[in-house]
């Protein structure tokens, strides 16, 4: 692992790696090339190990992701260019709220499971057992919104010479209906 701050060799032939020149911002070794933390690879690692620091990646997938192993893993933390610049983006994620909305995607992916859980205990209320279904229901439908366009359908009538009307509209489903005794038809 290679840890450095200020070379003047060339450091890999790629320039979404690295350029050749003096890099000022400190460098990380992956997958056996020396990167650059300020370009877009090496950004996108600090990225991560922001979000390890978050809770939101676990140690073994950013070494997967990143082919580190256990000593490479160990030498990042005497990298202080990468500490750094982890912290500045721990700090960025934070202010501009996306370590919150990381965060709660991943809480709600377990939502479904506590649902369904609740669902099916014979011991939960009536009440809380419908609640979880409906629930459920508008998380299975895609979230807030109650019509998600999946198919759209087009119509092109065709004027004659270069003139032709062209709509395009997506398929939005038949909303229900209330009859005049309150019953949905």
């Amino acid at each position: 692992m290679s840890i450095t701050k200020n070379v003047a060799a060339p450091i890999a032939n790629a320039s979404s790696v690295a350029d050749a020149g003096p890099i000022k911002v400190g460098s990380v070794a992956l997958r056996g090339v020396t990167v650059a933390l300020d370009t877009d690879v090496g950004q996108a690692f600090v990225a991560d190990c922001a979000r390890h620091t978050e809770g939101l990646l676990s140690e073994s997938e950013i070494k997967s992701k990143w082919a580190l192993s256990g000593e490479d893993w160990v030498g990042l933390a005497a990298n202080t260019p990468l500490l750094e610049a982890v912290r500045a983006e721990r700090e960025r994620r934070i202010r501009n709220g996306d370590a919150a909305r990381e965060g709660a995607q991943r809480a709600f992916a377990k939502a479904p499971t506590v649902l369904g859980d609740i669902l099916t205990d014979e011991q939960v209320s009536p009440r809380h057992r419908i609640e979880a279904a409906r629930e459920l229901r508008q998380a299975a439908a895609g979230g807030d919104s109650p019509f998600t366009p999946r198919e759209t359908f087009k119509i092109i009538i065709d004027l004659g010479g270069d003139n032709k009307l062209v709509f395009d509209k997506a398929m939005a489903p038949n909303k229900p209906s209330q009859s005049d005794d309150g019953e949905v038809s």
